[in-house]
């Protein structure tokens, strides 16, 4: 397959995101995360990395797609400390991905109460800069690895190649860390981790077995509060959550609804032996 002009992407990118009822710039989104993992899962091949994963929001869309809210930031993880990770991460890019090229732009900014790094990518295909999208490269970790066939719809259509499976954090794991995240004491800004968990259950997706003890040893490592944790969602976070709650379709649209079901998950899984 030949890769097409530079101008004509941009026209089929707008055709293709009518067609199939995307956002434009959503599609544009999918196709620099897809970009971003054909590069690294050549890196992993070409023993440039150990390894890596998909986490966070991006995970979420490219398992499935528009049933997941959109992100823009990409959540990825990388073996070793934090300077080993950015050189390695650094040197993987540099493989390039059929006509797509990646150039990290200004200093790396550690992020607060994470031992993470957020970078500024800038996505170029040929010469022509196409995205510039936020990285959070952050630790591997221990968790298993899902090899993820991507659902986002348009990218072949637009005739370009879609790396496929691309590695994605196993998915109980992922909920246990949301579960985590959206429920410490105090927490600030995960109110997008509480709709996240419902979206994935509405999709029938859970397995609430693994998902429990992927939570005890989550909760465990962690040690910030007892598992299963207290549902209680702050009032600065309703807003958010019914706003995207209607703009994703999901049945319960009241922050008191969205409340009343994620406690029930979470007493599901308090219940289970």
């Amino acid at each position: 397959m030949n890769p097409p002009p530079v101008e004509r992407l941009e026209k089929t990118l707008a055709r293709v995101a009518k067609e199939q009822g995307v956002a434009q710039e959503r599609l544009r989104r999918w196709v620099s995360f897809l970009a971003l993992c054909g590069v690294l899962e050549r890196a992993v091949n070409e023993g440039v990395l150990d390894n890596y994963y998909l986490k966070g929001g991006v995970a979420m869309e490219l398992r499935f797609a528009e049933g997941a809210r959109a992100t823009k930031d990409m959540d990825i993880g990388v073996a070793g400390e934090r300077a080993e990770r950015l050189r390695a991460f650094g040197n993987a890019l540099a493989l390039g991905f059929d006509e797509f090229t990646f150039q990290l732009k200004g200093k790396p900014l550690n992020m607060d109460n994470a031992d993470a790094v957020r970078l500024e990518l800038a996505v170029r295909y040929r010469t022509r800069a196409w995205q510039t999208i936020d990285i959070d490269l952050g630790p591997a970790g221990h968790g298993s690895v899902d090899l993820v066939e991507p659902a986002v719809r348009g990218l072949t259509a637009m005739g370009l190649r879609v790396p496929s499976p691309v590695r994605c954090l196993n998915l109980s794991e992922q909920v246990a860390q949301k579960l985590h995240a959206c429920t410490v004491p105090h927490s600030k800004g995960r109110a997008r981790d509480v709709l996240d968990i419902l979206l994935i259950e509405l999709l029938g997706k859970l397995d609430l077995t693994a998902i429990r003890a992927a939570s005890i040893e989550v909760f465990s490592q962690r040690a910030t509060h007892d598992f299963p944790p207290r549902v209680q969602i702050p009032a600065e976070w309703k807003p958010e959550l019914e706003s995207m709650a209607s703009e994703l379709g999901y049945p319960a649209t009241s922050a008191e609804g969205i409340e009343t079901r994620f406690r029930a998950f979470v007493n599901a899984l308090a219940r289970i032996a």
